[in-house]
């Protein structure tokens, strides 16, 4: 799924300078150095811990490794040919933000690709999603991109090998969008600052029935696609599953 989904993102100049937003332990970034020199790709995430993991792997070497917000990013504006960000999105305060810092940094003509999950048809898994983390809807990525000032926005769905095209059982499927910076210099989007209140006190119970929610929705998010791919190896070809 990670070639599939990177292939909107037009990774095909070896020179070209690229930012990997929220890449974590380096994963999407390794199908990106397939196309693009390390010392070209710049690795952003919050985490120490998740880049830690990305420093150890050796085709990542050369890459630059950052910690940082994806809502407000440390590069200067019209920085790069490519933007790519994998599943980070679900982590966003803000997601209109995120998208807009994206336009923010790219050259104009680069081109933004952000690779996110689809919120889900079957109330269960609608339910289990809205408890556990962002799952945006199709048109939400397209009208965030599009208010960012990005033009040539597209969207192209994906998912695993198994996929037969009908989303029965609410079953979350990805996507890739992408889109075009038109002119230089920063989004014509404004929007007032990050109202994000970290120093709030985390009420006790609240968070542990927010962390039992969300284990249960992660065993969820594990079975159903487990049921999926086992119905895969006995339905014939053809049909649905």
């Amino acid at each position: 799924m990670r070639d599939d989904a990177l292939e909107p993102a037009d990774l095909n100049d070896r020179d070209m300078v690229v930012v990997d937003v929220g890449g974590g332990t380096g994963f999407t970034t390794l199908g990106i150095v397939q196309h693009v020199d390390a010392k070209n790709v710049t690795i952003l995430d919050q985490s120490p811990h998740q880049l830690a993991k990305a420093k150890q792997k050796e085709p990542l070497k050369e890459c630059n490794i950052i910690e940082g917000d994806a809502e407000d990013l440390p590069f200067p504006t019209d920085y790069a040919d490519k933007y790519v960000s994998a599943g980070s999105i679900e982590y966003w305060p803000d997601p209109q933000r995120g998208i807009k810092e994206a336009y923010r940094v790219l050259k104009q003509g680069g081109k933004a690709c952000l690779i996110g999950p689809v919120y889900p048809t079957f109330w269960l898994s609608r339910f289990f999603a809205d408890v556990w983390m962002l799952f945006p809807k199709e048109e939400e990525y397209i009208e965030w991109f599009e208010k960012a000032g990005f033009k040539d926005v597209q969207l192209k769905r994906i998912g695993p090998k198994w996929y037969r095209g009908v989303r029965r059982h609410g079953l979350i499927m990805g996507c890739s969008v992408t889109g075009v910076k038109p002119a230089s210099g920063d989004s014509p989007l404004q929007l007032g600052p990050k109202a994000e209140d970290v120093s709030k006190p985390v009420n006790p119970f609240v968070f542990l029935l927010r962390f039992m929610l969300g284990a249960t929705a992660a065993a969820y998010y594990v079975l159903v696609p487990i049921y999926m791919w086992l119905k895969d190896q006995f339905v014939p070809e053809g049909q649905p599953i």
